[in-house]
């Protein structure tokens, strides 16, 4: 009989603290050698799209499969979501489906947990730093949340085309994290202050002027995930040490990286390392404080199969859920 999490199981057992943990050796497998990660397959029927993504943790046992779906006309049509996800976890020993839980939060928040670990690894340690976000949606909190665990952060700058957005993204998170969050009056602004910079966003073209990056930021790219989109221009991937989440996802879907390499600005050895070879110390981080470090996030089914297992353990632990007939 499997576990039935719902999303307020989930919410109410996952933090980014713990996520960002099993996320960080879930890299760490990766580079080593003991995970198993087929690139996500996409299935298009008429009216969306149906990603399945799989993945196996030899190490932390963990063995899970996230079906992504993006109907455009569900919420027009059917008063659902666009986009829905669910995790099937199995027992690895056994091949049994021990746990069907809501993909939602916990996608958001291992999204964000992987750029705590990249922040964690490749940000300066100064104390006191500013936090400058692009976007004010899910994905955007979670990135504030997540590199607030990684960094001593003083305060926050967050800049959207929606002043709604912002003055959400403000309430919420000042009060979630006791930080002082702020409006950004435009790109620049963000440019000339911050230390770390998160863009997640839904833009298809750069959000900001990398010419115009301060030396020694530390960047986090997630937004764009397909391609021809990118919220990073050339310039900023040109000025910066480039770490991949995966060399293969940033090839065949990031445009970030994609478009100028098709352009003939630099090649594919300008990606000077994945995230797990930063974590186990194959490859070194930070070479000094002037250095600009950018970690381009594409999402990886590893994430949503460490966090699956730790969601499920702490639900187990905490009695949460509900059994299912099968």
């Amino acid at each position: 009989m499997p576990l039935l999490l719902c999303k307020d199981d989930v919410v109410k057992v996952l933090n980014m603290a713990d996520c960002m943990a099993v996320v960080e050796k879930a890299f760490a497998e990766l580079a080593s050698g003991t995970a198993v990660l087929p690139l996500r397959t996409p299935i298009t029927p008429p009216d969306g799209l149906s990603l399945y993504m799989p993945a196996y943790l030899k190490e932390m046992g963990a063995l899970a499969c996230k079906v992504v779906t993006v109907y455009k006309n569900n919420p027009q049509k059917h008063n659902m979501p666009t986009v829905m996800g669910k995790v099937l976890l199995q027992d690895h020993e056994t091949g049994d489906v021990i746990c069907i839980m809501d993909g939602g939060y916990l996608t958001a928040v291992r999204t964000g947990a992987a750029s705590g670990v990249a922040t964690k690894y490749l940000a300066r340690e100064d104390k006191g730093q500013i936090a400058g976000i692009f976007g004010a949606g899910v994905q955007a909190k979670m990135q504030l949340w997540a590199v607030a665990e990684a960094r001593d952060i003083a305060r926050a700058l967050v800049y959207d085309v929606s002043s709604d957005a912002v003055t959400k993204f403000i309430s919420e998170m000042g009060s979630k994290l006791d930080l002082d969050v702020r409006a950004a009056d435009s790109p620049d602004q963000i440019l000339e202050s911050a230390d770390i910079i998160c863009t997640a966003t839904s833009s298809p073209t750069p959000v900001f002027d990398g010419s115009k990056v301060r030396e020694g930021t530390h960047i986090n790219g997630i937004g764009s995930h397909t391609p021809n989109a990118r919220e990073l221009d050339t310039a900023i991937v040109k000025r910066s040490k480039f770490i991949a989440d995966s060399y293969e996802a940033c090839l065949k879907e990031a445009g970030d990286i994609m478009i100028p390499i098709g352009d003939g600005e630099f090649d594919k050895s300008h990606m000077y390392a994945e995230l797990g070879e930063i974590v186990t110390g194959t490859k070194p981080a930070r070479a000094s404080d002037q250095e600009i470090t950018l970690f381009k996030s594409n999402g990886l089914a590893i994430q949503d199969t460490a966090t699956a297992k730790l969601v499920y353990d702490k639900a187990v632990e905490m009695g949460i859920g509900n059994k299912a007939e099968i």
